[in-house]
């Protein structure tokens, strides 16, 4: 058979079924009515924050030592060793000192665009750390009663309506 009958043969095949309508991708709800195979919801702890903070901070500091070729070796004018190559060349009128150049350029953009996201992942990870850890507390204090005993749930469902 040629692709054409084929594909004729297929599209015939499509129309004849009934239309289905929109149809999303999702998982079957669990007998639990939480969702999804095991019923579990995404769970982190804050060892979990915490570890994953740590290492973009130390990611940070790694990257801002080793991967800083535009002051590498500077001199008294602050020029870098790779700077100071690429004006060598440019000098002597080598095509390659501009490339340099430009090599140099992007690398040290890539790096600090690396560096900006490893400090806002460490601090915004700090920063969650410390609000949810306020709003717990905030949360615990405002359901206890004037004798500080634990608010009924029937009065907390008062609330959610």
């Amino acid at each position: 058979m040629t692709f054409g009958g084929e594909w004729a043969q297929l599209v015939s095949e499509a129309r004849q079924r009934p239309p289905q309508g929109m149809q999303l991708n999702q998982l079957e709800p669990a007998s639990d009515g939480a969702g999804g195979e095991t019923g579990m919801d995404l769970v982190v702890t804050q060892d979990d924050l915490g570890a994953v903070g740590h290492e973009a901070f130390v990611l940070h500091g790694e990257l801002h030592e080793k991967a800083d070729i535009v002051g590498a070796s500077a001199d008294r004018n602050g020029e870098g060793s790779t700077a100071r190559a690429a004006r060598e060349f440019a000098d002597r009128n080598l095509t390659m000192g501009g490339e340099l150049y430009t090599t140099l350029s992007v690398w040290d953009s890539q790096v600090k665009t690396v560096l900006q996201m490893c400090a806002h992942i460490s601090n915004h990870l700090d920063y969650s750390k410390k609000l949810h850890a306020n709003d717990d507390a905030v949360i615990a204090a405002d359901l206890r009663g004037r004798d500080g005993s634990a608010v009924p749930v029937s009065v907390i469902s008062e609330y959610v309506r």
